[in-house]
């Protein structure tokens, strides 16, 4: 979805690192489907990491039904977070998603994962990037989890 005109504060891209953190996490036989676009630069990221990936400036809402994808990752707009979590669950794939932790505390976000949730916690706060403000490296000041949905983790709660 491209959502830069949406609002500026979702206009931050998940760096190249921030993905490397979790990659052995994410299958490399399945298809990933990563919808928010914002840069396009996430493609770049997964190809070099060796994994197939859609990462088209679409919206997600009306796309996602128009391919064939086996999981998705990515970071959504935060602004949007319960707008595409309910549609994320409705989908009913996997998902590996960035989100401020508190995300976690949030009785809407509960209810909709409760049964297949599982979270990665990174001890190094990822970066970002913002696609206007010229800072790269951005570090949030709130931690940032990665929510993961169906994929069959070793565990539920994992820190790298």
């Amino acid at each position: 979805m491209s959502f830069i005109n949406d609002k500026d504060s979702d206009n931050y891209t998940t760096n190249k690192i921030g993905w490397e953190i979790i990659k052995d996490y994410i299958p490399k036989d399945k298809k990933i489907y990563a919808p928010f676009y914002c840069d396009g630069k996430q493609k770049q990221y997964f190809t070099e990491m060796g994994y197939d990936i859609i990462h088209e400036d679409k919206d997600f809402f009306k796309y996602y039904n128009k391919i064939e994808f086996d999981i998705i990752v990515d970071n959504p707009p935060f602004s949007k977070m319960k707008e595409i979590c309910n549609k994320l669950k409705e989908i009913d794939k996997p998902f590996i998603i960035t989100a401020f932790s508190k995300v976690i505390l949030l009785k809407w976000f509960q209810k909709l994962f409760k049964d297949d949730l599982q979270i990665i916690i990174p001890f190094k706060r990822p970066t970002f990037t913002h696609l206007t403000n010229p800072k790269p490296n951005y570090t949030p000041p709130f931690s940032v989890m990665y929510y993961c949905y169906k994929m069959k983790l070793k565990k539920d709660l994992i820190f790298i």
